[in-house]
């Protein structure tokens, strides 16, 4: 049952992507040559959401791991934050400060996840680095589209 919570929870997250999506605007933007393809952005948020849950759950079930869950609560809100400010409100500067905050605390989970379970750790490896592929498009974005 406790893995569902945390999959509703990562459920609720990606209905954003279902709300605010790309569209005309995110397609007329000046982007660097490394951004995925479309395809891929559903594929791996998907695999990640799921690798979430998973790993919500595990941490759920070994004792002190208040605080890395708190992290984990953290991280979630953020990340349902930064699709409507970004593709809704396209808000660039304030969706980078959004992954940034993202970043530092999806870092600080995995390292206190680690700590307490190996396997628990390393499933949250594919989060950061999607992170850092996101912050580096979102980052070439801001900087080439300066109006």
């Amino acid at each position: 049952m406790t893995f569902f919570i945390f999959l509703l929870a990562c459920a609720a997250a990606a209905t954003t992507g279902v709300m605010f999506k790309p569209g005309p605007w995110y397609e007329g933007l000046n982007k660097p040559g490394f951004t995925p393809p479309n395809w891929a952005f559903p594929v791996a948020w998907t695999i990640i959401y799921l690798l979430l849950a998973w790993a919500g759950y595990r941490l759920s079930l070994i004792p002190g791991s208040q605080t890395v869950l708190a992290l984990w609560a953290a991280q979630i809100a953020l990340n349902t934050l930064w699709t409507p400010v970004f593709f809704g409100a396209h808000q660039v500067l304030a969706a980078m400060v959004i992954l940034v905050l993202l970043w530092l605390v999806v870092a600080a989970m995995v390292v206190l996840a680690l700590q307490l379970d190996l396997v628990t750790g390393l499933i949250l490896f594919p989060y950061l680095a999607w992170l850092c592929v996101a912050a580096a498009l979102n980052f070439s974005i801001l900087l080439k589209n300066r109006t």
